[in-house]
């Protein structure tokens, strides 16, 4: 293993704020569970990123709500270790980072814990055997539903068309969701510029964007 992702694994294990489980511990319920905001010492508006990678939208969204707390999920310890390393960096207390398996996260949250969850720039999994691995696959969504709060809101925001258009028919299957906003080229139809939408840009959304690529932006609410 290289030196440098070695540095950062050691760098993670001493941040109070990268939360890093055994895969049994998630599996069988993490202490943390139901007890986030008392962690983080107050109540606020719980915000969840799934496949986080480097953490660009959490730290964004952490720093533009000071009141709001942020925890951004990804299994690759080396990439959170760049969000993780910001947030030392600008003295943030309100978000973190959870080292874990995406499937696993009904262990890490409680039922009805979370108000939001991101979705930015997963892989879209095309290939019929990879469907379960989708984020939005209905297995994932049932999920996401037992978490939110009625009224919490899912976003996804993806450069795939596939994507986009196959979790919009998966969601109009269910009774638990309500599609608000669903935009194939968010810089065209997306009125408020001044949105997270527009001003955070991760390092995939910069990639994809110099190739021309279209942008989506989908949000649902539990109802």
């Amino acid at each position: 293993m290289a030196r440098k992702k070695l540095k950062r694994f050691e760098d993670n294990a001493q941040y109070k704020h990268v939360i890093e489980p055994t895969r049994d511990e998630a599996a069988n319920g993490i202490e943390l569970r139901g007890k986030w905001r008392e962690w983080f010492g107050r109540d606020g508006h719980l915000v969840v990123e799934l496949g986080c990678g480097k953490g660009e939208y959490t730290v964004a969204l952490a720093r533009a709500s000071s009141e709001s707390l942020h925890v951004g999920v990804d299994i690759k310890g080396a990439r959170l270790w760049y969000g993780a390393t910001d947030i030392i960096n600008e003295g943030l207390d309100n978000a973190a980072f959870l080292r874990t398996e995406i499937n696993l996260i009904d262990g890490c949250f409680d039922e009805g814990e979370v108000d939001e969850i991101w979705i930015t720039f997963p892989d879209p999994q095309i290939k019929h055997k990879r469907t379960k691995h989708r984020l939005t696959h209905p297995d994932r969504l049932n999920q996401y539903s037992k978490l939110l709060k009625p009224g919490g809101v899912m976003h996804l925001k993806t450069d795939s068309a596939f994507l986009h258009g196959y979790t919009l028919g998966v969601l109009q299957n269910r009774k638990d969701f309500i599609v608000e906003a669903a935009y194939f080229d968010i810089d065209l139809q997306l009125t408020k510029k001044d949105s997270v939408l527009h001003s955070v840009r991760t390092y995939y959304e910069e990639m994809f964007r110099s190739k021309g690529k279209e942008i989506t932006y989908l949000k649902a609410k539990k109802i």
